[in-house]
């Protein structure tokens, strides 16, 4: 069957630039002419020419709405820019680790390997008409690609005058098998695979009606013989079912009244273990009975014990990493354990770059992100296996009716052993972007004179320990020596409390501000705190100090974490 390629003209459309996670705005957005057309050709221009000419790429996503129209577009324009072959997860789902584990361990019948991906996801926002999508690009490690690709793409979206597309015809990607095509350049294949197998093949719970219901089923039902009533929401859908695909306490209604969590008592005794995923399987919640384990300690705990609970590790860490803003849980371990350790912006391509250098095996990151070196992304569904692992190994002796080790006694002996770090994250979303910016230069230039800030500190909360540094956190890649600035505004305390403040780029209206506040709680007479109570000093002492309800006109935010 052949094709026609044709150049298509166009112009430049504000507002393309990538957050950390890719490209993402509401569907009508996205639906406009030329919108999806100018940032995917933008993105072919920003790559070499052997990553894209006679490539192989990975087109899938988390099967929200616009999915498989987005899809068949990008076909039709790798058709035209060259691409030797396209795969395509069966009805274009594939989860972000599944796609991380495609790029990496796939091999084609003709031993094809793929350099690259076009993930349609918008992670953890809503989906549906008039909801979220998203478009990112990974590269050839798998891991969400660097800043200075991103860049070239933002550049290539301000100046583009055309596109190319192709006459291919709609692909069937409901099911599994090859179509051929030829045009200009020779022969093009759009292959349709099952979604699961690779990322099965490589690993060896509420998935709030995202993509990881398509592998739920199949590792902890098929390979792991759990009932299927342990599965919650595990039919993929356009909208995810109305709800919004976003693993916490907030949005997790159903699986954290199910773990004896909510607001309602009821007779029913929870279950011992609990956990979800996001939109794409790339983040993940971990909750016991009637316990929940922030991502912060999470990491913290998954690395402490990864070497004698989880066989992957049985050699031994190359070291550990976490997201500026993550607790420093993990940073405790590591010294305690004489670990490597990182401190990156947030973003999973640092830690990528961290991994490809053999420098990193675990790392995390506070907004429900965990993952390993096996790919080159978070992964939900990892985590959830990753602690069972450390289940099993702590109750390897109780198998026959013992008293079981919980997920809660598991956090607490790790609080009692290294300490606990208090910690709370607040969101307030679609802000005025103007009022955030003015926010966050505030802070900044408060923090040119401490006296002042203490002073203030002092005036609000007298009990609060002073401000021993402050500064906007930059980053230099130890592996590729680039330099990334302006990554969240910091305050550090003497007594080793933090407060930081960030703009997040994962929401696809306005900014978002993201607050985060964590005390360090060693003396293990004081660990049992709730950890509202225990930071609510800071929390009105971060309040005041930015002004926030003042600029962004909130009284409360929009998430509490």
């Amino acid at each position: 069957m052949a094709f026609k390629v044709s150049t298509v003209q166009s112009s430049p459309i504000d507002g393309q630039k990538p957050g950390t996670s890719g490209l993402r705005k509401k569907v009508k957005v996205f639906m406009q002419p030329h919108y999806l057309e100018n940032f995917v050709q933008s993105t072919f221009n920003a790559l070499t020419a052997e990553k894209v000419r006679g490539a192989t790429l990975v087109v899938s996503g988390d099967g929200r709405y616009y999915s498989k129209d987005a899809v068949q577009i990008i076909v039709k324009m790798a058709a035209a820019n060259g691409v030797r072959r396209v795969w395509v997860g069966q009805n274009s789902l594939l989860s972000t680790p599944a796609v991380s584990a495609v790029i990496r361990e796939r091999v084609g019948a003709d031993g094809s390997k793929a350099t690259g991906a076009f993930i349609l996801t918008a992670s953890h926002n809503p989906g549906g008409p008039d909801e979220d999508f998203g478009i990112k690009y990974n590269m050839e490690n798998g891991g969400p690609a660097p800043e200075g690709i991103t860049d070239k793409i933002y550049e290539n979206t301000k100046t583009i005058k055309e596109y190319l597309t192709s006459d291919v015809p709609d692909v069937d990607i409901s099911s599994i098998g090859v179509t051929s095509f030829s045009g200009p350049e020779g022969k093009f294949d759009v292959e349709v695979f099952d979604s699961a197998s690779d990322y099965v093949k490589l690993m060896n719970y509420d998935a709030l009606h995202g993509v990881a219901g398509a592998y739920a089923h199949r590792i902890f039902v098929e390979e792991l013989c759990a009932q299927e009533s342990a599965l919650l929401n595990c039919v993929p859908k356009e909208d995810f079912g109305g709800g919004h695909p976003d693993p916490n306490l907030t949005y997790a209604k159903e699986l954290v009244a199910r773990m004896g969590l909510g607001k309602s008592n009821t007779d029913v005794e929870p279950p011992e273990f609990g956990a979800a995923a996001d939109g794409d399987a790339d983040r993940n919640m971990i909750l016991g009975k009637r316990f929940f384990v922030t991502p912060s300690d999470s990491v913290a705990i998954i690395a402490a014990n990864a070497v004698e609970s989880i066989p992957y590790f049985s050699s031994g860490l190359k070291g550990v990493a976490r997201s500026m803003p993550t607790s420093a849980a993990l940073d405790v371990v590591a010294k305690s354990l004489n670990l490597k350790f990182f401190e990156v912006p947030t973003g999973w391509k640092f830690f990528g770059n961290l991994m490809d250098a053999g420098l990193c095996s675990v790392c995390g990151e506070e907004s429900f992100g965990t993952g390993s070196d096996h790919i080159r992304e978070k992964d939900g569904i990892w985590a959830v296996l990753a602690w069972l692992s450390i289940l099993a190994y702590k109750n390897k002796d109780n198998l026959r009716g013992g008293k079981l080790v919980t997920v809660e006694d598991i956090v607490r002996k790790h609080w009692a052993t290294y300490g606990r770090h208090y910690y709370t994250r607040y969101d307030y979303e679609n802000v005025d972007a103007g009022a955030a910016k003015e926010l966050m230069a505030n802070l900044v230039n408060l923090q040119s004179n401490l006296t002042v800030v203490n002073e203030m500190v002092k005036g609000i909360r007298p009990d609060v320990s002073k401000v021993a540094h402050a500064d906007e956190f930059e980053y230099k890649d130890p592996v590729d020596g680039s330099i990334s600035a302006h990554q969240g505004v910091r305050y550090l305390f003497a007594d080793g409390s933090r407060l930081v403040f960030r703009l997040s780029g994962t929401g696809s209206v306005g900014a978002t501000i993201r607050l985060y506040i964590e005390q360090y709680e060693k003396d293990p007479s004081n660990i049992g705190r709730d950890s509202q109570e225990a930071l609510s000093p800071l929390v009105e002492v971060a309040l005041k100090l930015s002004k926030m309800e003042e600029y962004t006109g909130r009284s409360a935010p929009t998430v509490i974490t």
